[in-house]
């Protein structure tokens, strides 16, 4: 029991040894692109009701959520998704403001993701969502945002694909399916089965132009002029009016010289139900999942009392790190790069040394040393811990035996080179 105790549950994990101080950077180039856009931080409860991420709201099934109980009975999940969170936040704070309202976040979310294996349950996202502007320039806005945050966080290889979600409604309209056989037809689409979407289309009743629309609909993906084939497919006035949404978000885009991050995939879906729009995934290489997810919401925030469209995205951290350790990407980080190791008599001036180093923004650690252990064992925790000096200070600290633990040299420096004493 006690060995057992030393060790995560499956699906979750410590993160040390330098690693949570790269993340914690990552993080906060992240944080920092989204407040040079103007965004406003916040933060909502790690624990939300049950109902709060029902089918129409939620991004994961009832039985993908860790659920628990409070003393009144009610039924809580651990979040699962930002999206609702937030949808009920400003429903909730921001009922009678009609201005556009920029919120961005750093949160944790958990999915009980038993089917998915490798995948954890445990993840930080880090977003941003635009509520109150359905204009083509609000998801445009996003899509630079999410470009300027993937290259602040250390990327530079990596695709922003966007589709529609009304392209796809409007082709499956026209051709005038059920929403069961809809429900079949996106699950077949998204996991790209050709053949499924095939044999499903072979046993509808439904026009040859049509099937022929739906089945080029996944042969839809790449630069810009895929979006000129795909009014050719159709006459429909809801999948003709993303295109020319596509087109003026495409132009935005080109106007902020972004153009080179962006591709298109019309055959894109997502199970998130509450996606009405624009829908975007974000992918790198050395990692084998989305880094980023998003889309136009503009009926989510009807469901909280507050008519208003709404569009944002959500980074997964966690996938970040992981393409920026593949692809052997440093991420440079503040470490203590001095360790100050005193004997007891040289108490004092360590103290002072120490703070000398800190009030110049210099990371040092100050230690005693312990008479039990040699000097060895304090070079190599040194070099371990990635620090490349060792100041030693022993008998009345007027001398400082510095050694360069990287080139290997060693002098004796006079305590007063370093600190001027009143």
């Amino acid at each position: 029991m006690e060995n057992r105790l030393l060790h995560t549950p499956e699906g979750v994990r410590d993160i040390y040894n330098g690693e949570c101080r790269r993340k914690l950077a990552v993080e906060q180039k992240i944080l920092n692109s989204f407040y040079l856009y103007g965004y406003e931080h916040i933060e909502t409860p790690s624990f939300e009701y049950f109902d709060l991420f029902n089918k129409d709201r939620g991004s994961v099934g009832d039985k993908e959520m860790f659920k628990l109980f409070d003393r009144d009975n009610n039924t809580l999940v651990l979040k699962p998704d930002m999206t609702p969170a937030v949808a009920r936040c400003v429903a909730k704070y921001y009922m009678d403001d009609p201005m556009p309202l920029r919120l961005c976040y750093l949160e944790r979310t958990f999915k009980n993701n038993t089917n998915y294996q490798g995948r954890l349950k445990e993840t930080t996202q880090t977003g941003a969502e635009l509520i109150g502007d359905d204009s083509p320039q609000a998801d445009g806005e996003l899509l630079a945002m999410v470009i300027d945050s993937l290259k602040a966080a250390g990327l530079q290889e990596f695709q922003v694909e966007i589709g529609h979600a009304d392209f796809y409604k409007g082709l499956t309209e026209e051709a005038g399916m059920d929403e069961e056989t809809r429900r079949s037809l996106r699950e077949l689409i998204e996991n790209k089965n050709y053949f499924g979407v095939e044999e499903l289309l072979e046993a509808q009743q439904i026009s040859q132009e049509s099937r022929k629309s739906i089945l080029t609909l996944m042969e839809l993906f790449g630069t810009a002029e895929c979006l000129d084939r795909a009014k050719e497919l159709t006459k429909n006035p809801r999948a003709l009016a993303a295109i020319d949404r596509l087109e003026k978000i495409q132009r935005f885009i080109e106007a902020c010289g972004l153009s080179d991050y962006i591709s298109y995939d019309l055959g894109m879906v997502s199970r998130y139900q509450y996606y009405t729009g624009i829908i975007f995934k974000a992918y790198t290489y050395g990692t084998g999942d989305y880094i980023v997810t998003g889309g136009r919401y503009d009926r989510l925030l009807e469901q909280f009392g507050k008519q208003s469209p709404a569009v944002g995205f959500a980074i997964e951290v966690d996938q970040v790190l992981l393409a920026l350790a593949r692809q052997q990407i440093d991420v440079p980080v503040s470490q203590a790069n001095v360790l100050i190791l005193f004997e007891g008599s040289a108490e004092a001036q360590a103290i002072l040394l120490g703070r000398h180093f800190r009030s110049l923004g210099l990371p040092a650690v100050v230690s005693v040393r312990n008479e039990d252990k040699e000097m060895e064992d304090y070079r190599q925790m040194a070099l371990d811990r990635k620090i490349r000096t060792i100041l030693y200070l022993k008998g009345n600290g007027r001398i400082v035996t510095a050694m360069d633990l990287i080139n290997g040299k060693q002098d004796d420096i006079p305590f007063s080179e370093y600190v001027k004493e009143d």
